[in-house]
């Protein structure tokens, strides 16, 4: 390595004494310039194609091969990403993004992710900034009393609540949990006799999470579900697999039930489920990741009615909670099962505080050590809308997708594959109806025959990729199983409503023209 030049020297002389990074007036400035940018963004939002239209390495050829040797002013930076960073932005804050789940954001929780970047606290423990830990703990309890889950999730109750990044991240965590809590109890030695369940319905990360903690793969299991049970997962097939793996020497050792699946917002029957799963000492997680918010309304909450006897429950409010991501809330009954899982404590850690064990450090709850002041933004959306206006935000947000569905099922050309739980609608084109197939076709629930699914599917990916490449609006479609299992795969294409008012007409035309 050779010496620093002088010139060099004297650059650095020059922006240590004239450059503060963080100088107080600057940031004013410069920060009014953001928001200005961000709400003419917001303003502009349905100018832009939906889905974005660029291809693969299309950046690289915008933007130079080094990064620049001298700085540059914040107007050309702001440039840059107006002409370059824009048009490679799919656009989940538009109003006719319906894609996934709605990445629902507001004012308030875009404010109070602004204070909490602004405090950059690194909250792993409560004395590294006890306003971090202390308010995630509120704010968790608040929400756990608006969703009226057990005093046993609440802190009041010995139980607790904390802020993860997301589903996969509180997936995981309890995994660990459960299995470090099983092995304590068989040995160590028998993690290749574990078993994870989940039904064909679950999201992947249950079986990431499997993969993570070291569940054996053959040890995953996946039970199937049908259309006669909603597509929810049975107790009896539950049950059904684990005597068979107990049979084979196996150690059922955690569920995750879903509330509202990502194919079709199915809802696992916590109740039975947990009946089943506290059998046999299984931990049982539930997964409320999108439609969890709904259950804030009295109307809903019977979709969770069961949670009491389960170990862990979730739900991502940066997902139909009006929070940006990430913000994914995890109540869990025994908190010291997580603690005894993933806690560490080196010399540099050790405090007074912690050592009183008269409060929470929540470096211990999760995989890192690291972790933001997410309370801070989930405290805001609480504050500045209030529970009645949160739930006839979500109640309007289901009256919309209701009324999609009914437009959906006027027109015969269509059908829609599971009935509308929440505010996601799936539904699929079909193939024009034909008199010779009818002897060895089979009919749909609209009274249409039609013999070839591969037919059906691949009419449908051409609908939904002319939809998307339009511009003007952005759906997903997804294969899950329909009818009974020995059928094949049938594409189901859904339709996620934001919160966001939007013109109906526009995704009708789209579609149905």
């Amino acid at each position: 390595m050779g010496s620093l030049h002088v010139e060099d020297l004297d650059n650095i002389s020059k922006c240590t004494t004239v450059e503060n990074p963080l100088d107080p007036e600057e940031f004013r400035r410069q920060g009014h310039m953001m928001i200005d940018f961000l709400a003419d963004y917001y303003r502009d939002i349905e100018k832009y194609p939906v889905r974005s239209q660029v291809e693969p390495g299309y950046l690289r050829k915008e933007l130079p091969d080094s990064a620049p040797y001298n700085p540059e002013p914040i107007e050309t930076i702001l440039e840059d990403v107006h002409k370059q960073i824009i048009p490679g932005i799919t656009h989940w804050q538009s109003p006719n993004y319906f894609a996934y789940f709605p990445s629902s954001g507001s004012v308030a929780g875009f404010l109070g992710e602004m204070l909490s970047t602004g405090f950059n606290v690194v909250g792993f423990n409560w004395m590294s900034s006890p306003a971090a830990t202390e308010l995630e703990s509120i704010v968790m309890d608040w929400l756990g009393k608006m969703l009226k889950l057990p005093k046993s999730f609440l802190f009041s109750g010995n139980g607790g609540g904390v802020l993860q990044g997301t589903t996969c991240e509180a997936i995981l965590c309890t995994l660990t949990a459960a299995r470090d809590r099983m092995l304590n109890k068989i040995g160590r030695e028998n993690i290749c006799k574990l078993v994870v369940y989940g039904s064909d319905q679950t999201h992947c990360a249950l079986q990431k999470a499997a993969q993570i903690a070291g569940i054996h793969p053959k040890n995953f299991r996946a039970v199937p579900t049908t259309k006669s049970n909603g597509y929810g997962l049975s107790a009896n097939a539950l049950r059904s697999t684990i005597l068979a793996d107990i049979e084979a020497g196996l150690v059922p050792l955690f569920l995750c039930a879903t509330v509202g699946t990502t194919s079709s917002t199915a809802v696992d029957p916590l109740g039975p489920l947990c009946e089943v799963a506290n059998d046999y000492w299984i931990w049982v997680h539930v997964d409320a990741a999108y439609a969890g918010s709904a259950c804030i309304c009295p109307e809903f909450r019977h979709f969770i009615d069961g949670v009491e006897n389960a170990d862990s429950f979730s739900l991502n409010a940066h997902k139909w909670f009006f929070t940006t991501l990430d913000c994914c809330c995890l109540w869990v009954k025994e908190p010291s099962a997580l603690i005894k899982a993933l806690s560490t404590n080196p010399e540099y850690l050790k405090n007074k505080a912690t050592e009183s064990q008269q409060v929470v450090d929540y470096k211990d709850w999760q995989i890192a050590l690291s972790r933001r002041f997410r309370s801070m933004k989930l405290w805001l959306v609480l504050r500045s809308y209030g529970v009645a206006n949160l739930r006839n935000f979500l109640r309007s947000h289901v009256k919309m997708a209701k009324n999609f569905e009914g437009f959906v099922s006027l027109d015969k050309r269509f059908e829609i594959v599971v009935p509308r739980t929440f505010a996601m609608v799936c539904f699929r084109l079909l193939p024009p109806a034909s008199p010779l197939i009818k002897s060895n076709g089979y009919q749909n629930g609209n009274g249409v025959y039609h013999k070839d699914e591969t037919r059906a599917n691949e009419l449908n990916r051409r609908l939904l990729e002319s939809i998307n490449a339009s511009g003007s609006a952005y759906i997903n479609g997804m294969l899950f199983w329909h009818g009974r299992l020995s059928r094949s795969m049938q594409m189901l294409y859904l339709l996620h409503f934001s919160f966001n008012c939007f013109n109906l007409c526009q995704i009708l035309i789209l579609v149905f023209v």
